[in-house]
């Protein structure tokens, strides 16, 4: 989270560095706890480079399958090191599939802005990225 400097009541808050680093390290311990993730990606503010102080980070899980509704997928995932307030999607293989055969918003932006720091592998996530760059 932001830190305060000393004997100021001024914050500094992440860079994209420190948050790209933040989330890469996050990625790799997240995966060991969660081995059903397939891909992490971040997008919004961060990804573009237009975040400033106050900003969220807004991270895409894909995760092989889940039981659980959609709106208690993030519960499960522990955001705490993360240096900044973070919002948590987490989608299924067949969510994502579906996600990005459609011309959703959220499909445009992840085409055009995700970074993903725990990628996804094989023809399948290919296929899937692929549809989602030709529908920009």
């Amino acid at each position: 989270m932001p830190v305060r400097l000393l004997n100021s009541s001024v914050l500094k808050w992440p860079n994209r560095s420190e948050v790209d680093d933040a989330v890469r390290a996050w990625a790799g311990t997240e995966s060991v706890k969660h081995p059903e993730l397939c891909g992490l990606a971040y997008f919004g503010s961060y990804a573009r480079g237009d975040w400033g102080v106050g900003s969220d980070l807004d991270l895409i899980a894909i995760v092989r399958e889940s039981g659980e509704p959609f709106h208690k997928r993030a519960l499960k995932w522990d955001l705490s090191a993360l240096p900044v307030p973070v919002d948590l999607l987490v989608y299924s293989l067949e969510e994502w599939h579906d996600l990005s055969a459609g011309e959703s918003r959220l499909a445009r932006t992840l085409a055009r802005e995700a970074i993903w720091v725990f990628p996804l592998r094989g023809a399948f996530f290919e296929a899937c990225q692929e549809r989602l760059r030709s529908s920009t």
